[in-house]
This record gives C-alpha cells, sequence and structure tokens, in this order.
C-alpha cells in the first residue's frame, strides 16, 4: 500500500465527518480539532517540502535531505488536546528542527481561528502568513508554501459549501435568522441557518450563512443555494416571523406547507397580554395550536376571538395573524408535531455558548461569534435525538404529499385559468 501524507488522511477523516460516515463519540469540537490539525499537518509538509527541495512523491539525489517517516506532535487547545502527525527529516547538513513546530505552543488560539473560518469562508493568504510566525513576526513558511496551503484550503471549503445535498432525503426543513454583533459598533447582523430532519429521522445540519439580511434576496438566495445543490423538497418548513424569509420560502418550495416557530410566536403574544391575564390567555392559545386536528384548531381560534377580542384585541390580532401557518404541523404525524413546531434549536443552543464567552472581553466580532456559532452546531450534532418515523407514519407522510401536490396544482391551475379568461379592453375597440 502506497504512503501518504498525513493530511491527506486528516482531510480524508474530515470528509467523512461531513458525509456522516464517521461520527466521533463524546468530544463537540471535533470539526475544529481536525482542522485545525489538518492546517498544522499542512504547513509542518510544507515546511519539509522547502527544506529538501521536492514534493511528497517526487524522487530526488537527497543531497539537501529526504523525508524520514512521521512522529506524533500534541497540542492542547480550548477545543482539548489536537494530535497531529510531525514529518521527520534526515541527511540534512544540520540537523532539522521545525520552525513551525517549535512556534505552535503560543499560536493555539490562533489556530483555533482558522479552522473556525477554514469551513465559515476559507482562508486567505494573509490568515495562513499571520498564523505561522515567529516571535519577531517574520513567517516561517515561504510565499509558495503559504500559497499552496491556502489553495489546498480554499478548495476543501469549496467543497464543505458546495456538498451535495441529495442523499439526504428531507421531510423538514428549518430556517432561523440569529441576530449577531458581527463587526463591532456595528448593528447586529442575521446569520442564517438551516437544518432539516430526513427520512430516517436524522436531524442534518445543511448550510449557515454569516452576514446575510432576512430580506427576501437575501433568503431566496441562501434557499436556492440548498436547492440548487439537490436539496429535496421538503414536507414542511418552519421559520419565524420575518417577512422576507416567509416570501423566499414561499417562492422557492411553493408545494411545501409553511410553518410559523410557535415559540415566536407565544413570545410575541406574551407581550400583548398583561401580566396577570397571561396564564388564561396562553392557555387557550395553546389549545388552538396544539389541537388534535386542523378543524379543532380553528373552532379553538373561534374560542379565543369570542373571549378576548373585545378586551384584548391588540393580542387577539396577533394570535389571529397567520394563524394557518401556525396550525400546519398538524397536518403531520402526531409524533412528529413537537419537534417540528419550532425554529429556536439552534438560537437556544447560541444563547448558551454564549453565556460562556461572557467574561472574554472580545467576545464580539466576526472571527468570535463564528467561533461561538460553529461551536454550538458542533455540540448540537452530538446532541439532537434521532425522530423515530415507523412505516405507518412514513405511509402517512406519503399520502400528505399527494395532497400537497393536489393542492399545489389547485391554485396554479386557477391562476392560469383566470389569466387565461381575462379579456383586453380598449376604447378604441382595437
Amino acid at each position: 500500500m502506497a504512503r501518504v501524507p498525513a493530511s491527506k488522511q486528516t482531510r480524508k477523516r474530515l470528509q467523512e465527518l461531513f458525509d456522516g460516515r464517521w461520527s466521533p463519540e463524546g468530544d463537540r469540537g471535533e470539526l475544529v480539532k481536525l482542522a485545525a490539525r489538518l492546517i498544522v499537518e499542512e504547513a509542518l509538509e510544507e515546511e519539509v517540502e522547502d527544506v529538501v527541495g521536492r514534493g511528497y512523491y517526487a524522487h530526488g539525489d537527497g543531497s539537501c535531505g529526504h523525508r524520514n517517516g512521521y512522529r506524533r506532535g500534541k497540542l492542547d487547545t480550548a477545543e482539548g488536546r489536537i494530535d497531529y502527525a510531525v514529518p521527520q527529516v534526515r541527511g540534512t547538513v544540520e540537523p532539522f528542527r521545525s520552525a513551525i513546530r517549535e512556534a505552535l505552543g503560543s499560536r493555539t488560539e490562533e489556530l483555533e481561528r482558522l479552522a473556525i473560518e477554514m469551513y465559515a469562508r476559507g482562508l486567505s493568504v494573509r490568515d495562513i502568513e499571520a498564523a505561522f510566525t515567529d516571535a519577531s513576526g517574520k513567517s516561517l513558511l515561504s510565499k509558495s508554501a503559504v500559497s499552496q496551503i491556502t489553495e489546498r484550503l480554499w478548495v476543501d471549503y469549496q467543497a464543505f459549501a458546495g456538498r451535495d445535498l441529495a442523499e439526504h432525503r428531507l421531510l423538514y426543513l428549518f430556517l432561523d435568522g440569529i441576530a449577531e454583533r458581527l463587526h463591532l459598533g456595528q448593528p447586529r447582523e442575521a446569520v442564517l441557518a438551516a437544518w432539516g430532519i430526513s427520512e430516517g429521522g436524522e436531524k442534518v445540519l445543511l448550510g449557515l450563512c454569516p452576514g446575510t439580511k432576512e430580506d427576501t434576496a437575501s433568503a431566496r438566495d441562501f434557499l436556492r443555494d440548498l436547492k440548487a445543490r439537490n436539496l429535496a423538497e421538503p414536507l414542511l418548513v418552519a421559520t419565524d416571523g420575518a417577512p422576507g424569509l416567509i416570501r423566499a420560502v414561499e417562492e422557492v418550495f411553493p408545494k411545501s406547507l409553511r410553518q410559523r416557530c410557535l415559540a415566536h410566536r407565544m413570545r410575541n403574544l406574551e407581550g400583548k397580554v398583561p401580566a396577570e391575564r397571561w396564564r388564561e390567555v396562553k392557555a387557550q392559545a395553546l389549545a388552538a395550536y396544539t389541537a388534535a386536528s386542523p378543524m379543532l384548531a380553528r373552532l379553538a381560534k373561534e374560542e379565543f376571538v369570542k373571549r378576548f377580542e373585545r378586551e384584548l384585541p391588540s393580542a387577539t390580532a396577533c394570535f389571529l395573524d397567520d394563524f394557518e401557518a401556525c396550525i400546519a404541523h398538524l397536518r403531520l404525524p402526531i409524533a412528529h408535531r413537537k419537534a417540528i413546531r419550532t425554529t429556536n434549536l439552534l438560537e437556544r443552543l447560541f444563547g448558551e455558548e454564549r453565556q460562556r464567552t461572557k467574561i472574554i472581553p472580545h467576545a464580539f466580532g466576526e472571527r468570535a461569534v463564528l467561533k461561538l456559532m460553529y461551536a454550538a452546531l458542533l455540540r448540537a450534532s452530538r446532541t439532537w435525538r434521532r425522530i423515530v418515523i415507523s412505516e405507518f407514519e412514513l405511509k402517512q407522510i406519503e399520502e400528505l404529499r399527494s395532497e400537497l401536490e393536489r393542492e399545489f396544482k389547485e391554485r396554479t391551475g386557477s391562476v392560469v385559468q383566470s389569466a387565461s379568461h381575462q379579456r383586453i379592453y380598449s376604447k378604441r375597440g382595437t
């Protein structure tokens, strides 16, 4: 079996992690650790290539030394210990000592930042140069070595950001824009996250788009990108109440049910009700939103209106707003409803991570926030529980798909028919 560079094996592990073929136990930071390991191994291999004057598979006369296998190196970071492969060199005039390895101990924070940004937006030449400098600020890698590392990492990033999503036959898609301060002194910006539940019951992270807006154009572009990567039309899409996000979902996934996040809706409703009346109003609202069927939900809606319309008109208007989207989940199997009626899974996780970093003075800023969010995503990937979907429920789902297909054809057919019956009139009779 031919020997391969250690970085190539690490890259393979990363690809297996993304593809779901490998799921490490316990450590929520495995993606960050593997990415940091890859960056270090790439840098060490390029440093050795500069010393011996040839690539890994190239032959030479050995006058500048030769490669002699690997030893294991260890690096302690905030995400835990990182084991990496250290290439060995023999036959040099002076014993080879890796300047990069000696500088690594003081660069762990920079490495973690690079590991995060490697998959958030890719890395630039300047990023790599800044990571591998000595105490005086001098770069430890040649310009050509930095350029080669950057190019390979950019290819990795593009593979991650553009990976094919066809393997995930999605049932439910969740979209949430989390407002974070990505740049100091600037207003908060929405970071749009997408995840879903497949027919096998697995919860899958699909995409994260930092620095987007929740306007229709930005959200539409994000969803079209998912669709262009062969994401199947989901049965249901859950969002908060952002108008741009709602319009984008209806444009890109016109056959899907749209679910309004009930966690967001209940918070909005609570803000319009006196504290002493909230318990009563909450119970009546939940009676509708979590009814056994859409028909019973509509009956509960009428009861809510009769009971509160006069006393609490603002609360009643909030309750009625987008009501059908609030009860869309009631068309799905009963066992699925609790899991698909909110979008706040990642928002809750981001909040927990933010609490942990409160003591850090520079906790905000694009790099820190991206690290925070990826840490939350990694944690989520370890804690998301698979939903058990029975054969009977799959049959229910297929029947609903057929119903939604018929409803879509009826809607679009009526629009086309009404358009075809329009007549053009002119005062001149032409």
